[in-house]
């Protein structure tokens, strides 16, 4: 039926489109036992609540919507009634002779139809009393006053005759108030009465109806912790799931009533205000597939914390979520080796470079859990390297936490903090990372990606740290922007380091973070926020994304397996379309692609590929015992020519001397700049 779906379009006063469906049933239990009175037209529809025990529910339940309907039109014709008798009534005092009877009794059955034809044409007989607000009152005086008008215009051309003589215009205008005032007032009673019999006090939210997706271990763990956790308001009526042995069973008292094909279906009839994904492990398209139906359905899709997440302990089962373009990339957890990564991070002092950024902030996260003595939160920006350290202060782990405002450039302030701390282990996740911004300024790119390196390194060299782990980029593979260039010089320095050092270099490489800083989520996040257009480089364009906490994962990992000079190449699964990925977000955040939201596409900009690349030709790919990682195997770099090149490009980037530097940038990475670079 078409019923909930206009249902849900309904906008009480005061209150959003999601907001209006949040007032939902009072269990028939609850209101058997407390005795309570509800309207007739209402009776119908909270015999649901039971109606999981019954083998043939769904059945039972499109009778009980039938007769809901039809309860509230009959409502509504002795309202309309009572309140036209009342005009006649009002207009003679309470004195009715034989003649006004008559006319009476004549015009009520005209007036009644009139009146019940114009609330069907208006949509009141597709609201729910208990949703009543300002649009539903404004229909009901709308088609009060169309009917009203209506007989108006027809006493005025004399047609409304009867026994002898017209009917009163006084009585006319009397039945409109009355008729107004009759019907809006039972709608709001039955509001008030539910809103009063769902909240404990007026501040408690109103509880909604769900119905969770996924029967396994998932769905039943969503169960218990919702039936134990009345305060999240939330009250399951039903579940689906696509195993046809499940179909028609029940698990405790709720009902698997169909397949996720029937989904939008039940919705509906249910009227299902929220739907629960419960499957952790379920596919990206799977994910997709049943948001794109609770999207027709108009119905809010929560899903179930993704097993990152719950593996990760910073959530419960009952932390229920809204659906996020995350869960569409289906990434599969880290299996960890919780071991080797506390073997060589337990009771060590750990410098963090970049701490305020997304990559560097989530690595500090992370490494707090293996006890290190000490962690060094290093970077240049002073606002959130101090919202990092707040953060961190309140963890319990017992951990020293030091914030450090400096620039890895600054060779004489570095080699003061490594004197000072004596860092035991490195991660180097400071660098520019914005393509297009840093084919605006090269020499910036230069200074910072590939000098800070190496002041970095030299200085991790110098100390014996015991492991240096730099963050890499995909776009360090046949480069074809100054930022990739850089970030590959920056690989080729940890590389050559490596081979004549007893610190362990070595780089991890992956493509695009998602709603990292560097990300194009942001921005596309603030297009929508101004209305769009949102723009899109190229509707073929393609690249690899990774979720933070899952990359961050990797990387301690590489860390751990680590022997020295590899450059480790994190599994990234398939590429994903940018133009799909924009075209989500638009949905995610309730508007329609090019429609509500025009999408551009502006053309690849200075720098950027069309598809991203993991590995160079010669580098070649090895397993590692970890089914995500790889290793790209060690290339043979002269360490001594390679410095000189570094010196003379960071002299003409002083000088901020551009094409100098891209000339040499192009020779150092043997032609590939130039051979790839759009600019």
């Amino acid at each position: 039926m078409v019923q909930s779906q206009v249902d849900r379009s309904a906008s009480p006063e005061g209150q959003k489109p999601e907001e209006q469906r949040k007032t939902a049933q009072h269990d028939q239990k609850d209101q058997l036992a407390h005795g309570r009175m509800m309207l007739p037209t209402e009776e119908a529809a909270d015999a649901e609540s039971n109606s999981s025990s019954n083998p043939t529910v769904v059945s039972e339940i499109l009778e009980t919507i039938r007769w809901k309907r039809m309860m509230q039109v009959f409502f509504d014709g002795l309202l309309i009634f009572a309140s036209f008798s009342s005009a006649f009534l009002i207009r003679f005092d309470g004195h009715l002779n034989h003649h006004f009877f008559q006319q009476l009794l004549i015009f009520a059955p005209i007036i009644i139809s009139l009146r019940l034809l114009s609330n069907w044409g208006y949509g009141t007989y597709r609201r729910l009393w208990r949703y009543t607000g300002l649009t539903e009152v404004m229909e009901l005086g709308c088609s009060v006053l169309t009917v009203t008008t209506i007989l108006v215009i027809a006493r005025a051309l004399g047609l409304m005759s009867a026994s002898g003589s017209q009917l009163s215009y006084g009585i006319i205008l009397i039945d409109a108030g009355l008729c107004f005032l009759l019907l809006c007032a039972s709608r709001v009673l039955r509001r008030l009465q539910t809103e009063h019999n769902q909240r404990r006090h007026w501040r408690q939210p109103v509880r909604k109806r769900a119905l969770v997706v996924g029967a396994g271990d998932a769905g039943q763990m969503v169960l218990r912790e919702l039936a134990q956790r009345a305060d999240l308001g939330v009250d399951v009526v039903g579940m689906v799931d696509d195993d046809p042995m499940k179909l028609k069973k029940r698990i405790g008292h709720i009902t698997v009533f169909g397949t996720t094909k029937d989904l939008r279906k039940l919705a509906e009839n249910l009227f299902v205000d929220q739907v629960i994904i419960a499957m952790p492990s379920a596919p990206p398209h799977e994910i997709r597939r049943i948001v794109d139906i609770c999207r027709d359905a108009e119905v809010e899709p929560r899903i179930l914390p993704g097993l990152f997440e719950l593996i990760d302990g910073r959530v419960s089962v009952s932390q229920l979520r809204e659906v996020s373009l995350e869960d569409l990339l289906g990434r599969e957890p880290v299996n960890l080796d919780s071991a080797a990564i506390t073997s060589y991070l337990e009771g060590r002092c750990v410098l963090v470079t970049g701490a305020g950024g997304s990559i560097g902030s989530e690595l500090c996260r992370q490494i707090l859990k293996f006890q290190p003595s000490k962690i060094l939160l290093l970077g240049r920006g002073e606002n959130s390297i101090f919202a990092i350290h707040q953060e961190l202060k309140k963890r319990p782990e017992p951990v020293e936490i030091v914030p450090i405002i400096a620039d890895v450039r600054d060779q004489e302030r570095m080699q003061s903090i490594f004197a000072r701390h004596k860092p035991a282990v490195v991660f180097h996740a400071a660098a520019h990372k914005h393509v297009p911004l840093m084919e605006e300024n090269v020499s910036e790119a230069i200074t910072n990606n590939v000098r800070g390196t190496q002041i970095l390194a030299e200085l991790s060299h110098a100390s014996k740290v015991e492991t240096f782990v730099l963050v890499s980029s995909d776009k360090a593979v046949n480069p074809s922007s100054v930022m990739g260039a850089t970030k590959r010089m920056a690989e080729m320095i940890v590389q050559s380091l490596d081979t004549r050092s007893e610190t362990r270099f070595a780089g991890v490489r992956f493509g695009n973070v998602l709603a990292s800083r560097g990300s194009v989520i942001p921005l596309w996040k603030q297009q929508i926020a101004q209305g769009g257009p949102v723009t899109v480089t190229h509707a073929d364009a393609t690249r690899y994304f990774m979720l933070i906490p899952e990359s961050v994962q990797l990387i301690l990992q590489a860390g751990a397996v680590a022997a020295g000079g590899e450059i480790f190449v994190l599994d990234m699964g398939k590429p994903v379309r940018i133009l799909d990925l924009a075209y989500d977000l638009i949905r995610f955040s309730g508007l329609r692609p090019n429609q509500d939201i025009k999408v551009d596409v502006v053309g690849l900009r200075p720098g950027e590929k069309l598809h991203e690349e993991l590995l160079t030709a010669e580098e070649g790919l090895t397993k590692t015992t970890f089914e995500k990682i790889f290793v790209g195997q060690p290339v043979k770099i002269d360490h001594q020519q390679l410095y000189s090149q570094i010196d003379n490009m960071v002299s003409s980037a002083r000088r901020d001397d551009e094409t100098s530097v891209r000339a040499q940038l192009d020779t150092v990475l043997g032609g590939s700049l130039s051979a790839n670079t759009l600019k």
